[in-house]
C-alpha cells in the first residue's frame, strides 16, 4: 500500500471514534461491507498514487495550492450535472469530487496534520452539533426555523469573531456578496422591505451612467459596475432568489437561444458573421417568441 496505514483502523470506525459516539446514529439501511471496502480501496489508491517510490510522478508533485483549482472545477461539474438532470454524470462527478477530498486528506496525512478518518469524524461531530433537534432534546417548527437555529449555532462556534469573518475569498463573487449581505443583515444592517433596495439599485445605475458620461477611467467604471452588481445581489436576496442560480439560468437561456439563431442561419447556408445586426435582432426576436410559445405549451 505504499506506506499507507489507517491511524485508528478502518474508515467505518470514524463515527465510533468521535466525541459524539454516544449518539444513536444507526441508519435505517446500515452501511454494508461493500461500501466500507470501496472507501478503503479509494484511500489505498490515493496513498499508492502519492507513494514516493511507486507512485505517479504527477500526483506526487502536487500540493494543496496546485490541487485547489481542480477541487473547485469538480464542484462546478457536480452542479452542472445536477442542472442537466443527468444521474449517471452526477455519479461520476461526485466520484471526482470525492477523489479531491481524499487527495487533500492524503497530503495532510503526509504532513502529520490529519487524515481522512479525522475529516469524516469531524463532519459527523459538526452535523450532530448543528442538529440538536435530531440528536438532542431541542425542536424546530419548520425549515426556516432550522435555518435560523443553524446560523445561531455557527455564530456561537465562531465566538467573538467579527460579523464578516470566515466567508471564503474563493467563493464565486455573487455567492460571496450574498453571504456578506446575509451576515450584515443578521446584526440589523439591512433594509426591512423592497422599496429602498430598488431605489439603491437605481441609484447605482445612475452613478454608473454619470461616470460613463464624464468619461471616467476604467478603475472608476469598474468600481461603479461592481456597486451595481452588489445591489443586484441584494435585490435577489430580498426576493429569496439565489443570484448564482438566476445567472446560470440566464446563461443557459441565452445559450439555447443563440444556438437556435445559429441553426436558423445555418439552414440558409449562412452564419452570424455574415448577417447584419438588424437581421440578427429580428431573428433573435423570432427565436424568443418561439421559446415563449414552447414554454406556454409545456
Amino acid at each position: 500500500m505504499g506506506g499507507f496505514s489507517y491511524r485508528n483502523g478502518s474508515p467505518h470506525r470514524a463515527i465510533a471514534n468521535c466525541k459524539w459516539s454516544g449518539v444513536d446514529l444507526q441508519p435505517a439501511n446500515p452501511v454494508g461491507s461493500a461500501t466500507v471496502k470501496a472507501v478503503e480501496d479509494l484511500l489505498a489508491l490515493m496513498a499508492r498514487l502519492r507513494d514516493p517510490e511507486r507512485g505517479c510522478p504527477w500526483d506526487r508533485a502536487q500540493d494543496f495550492a496546485t490541487i485547489a483549482p481542480y477541487t473547485l472545477e469538480e464542484a462546478y461539474e457536480v452542479a452542472d450535472a445536477i442542472a442537466r438532470d443527468e444521474p449517471a454524470a452526477l455519479r461520476d462527478e461526485l466520484g471526482d469530487l470525492l477523489f479531491q477530498v481524499v487527495f487533500h486528506a492524503q497530503m495532510a496525512q503526509e504532513r502529520g496534520w490529519f487524515d481522512f478518518q479525522a475529516v469524516a469524524a469531524g463532519i459527523v461531530d459538526k452535523m450532530i452539533r448543528r442538529h440538536p433537534h435530531v440528536f438532542g432534546a431541542q425542536s424546530v417548527d419548520d425549515a426556516a426555523a432550522q435555518t435560523a437555529a443553524w446560523e445561531a449555532i455557527k455564530a456561537r462556534e465562531r465566538g467573538d469573531a467579527a460579523t464578516l469573518d470566515g466567508i471564503p475569498l474563493a467563493l464565486p463573487a455573487l455567492t460571496r456578496a450574498a453571504k456578506l449581505q446575509r451576515r450584515a443583515a443578521r446584526v440589523g444592517f439591512d433594509w426591512p422591505d423592497l422599496p429602498p433596495v430598488l431605489a439603491k439599485l437605481h441609484e447605482e445605475l445612475d452613478e454608473l451612467k454619470a461616470a460613463m458620461e464624464a468619461r471616467e477611467g476604467h478603475a472608476r467604471l469598474t468600481e461603479e459596475l461592481g456597486d451595481l452588481l452588489f445591489s443586484a445581489v441584494n435585490l435577489a436576496r430580498h426576493l429569496d432568489i439565489d443570484p448564482e442560480a438566476a445567472l446560470r439560468a440566464a446563461n443557459a437561456k441565452f445559450e439555447a437561444r443563440f444556438r437556435a439563431l445559429e441553426a436558423a442561419l445555418a439552414a440558409g447556408g449562412r452564419g452570424p458573421a455574415g448577417a447584419s445586426l438588424a437581421e440578427l435582432d429580428a431573428l433573435w426576436e423570432q427565436v424568443k417568441a418561439h421559446a415563449r410559445r414552447d414554454d406556454e405549451e409545456s
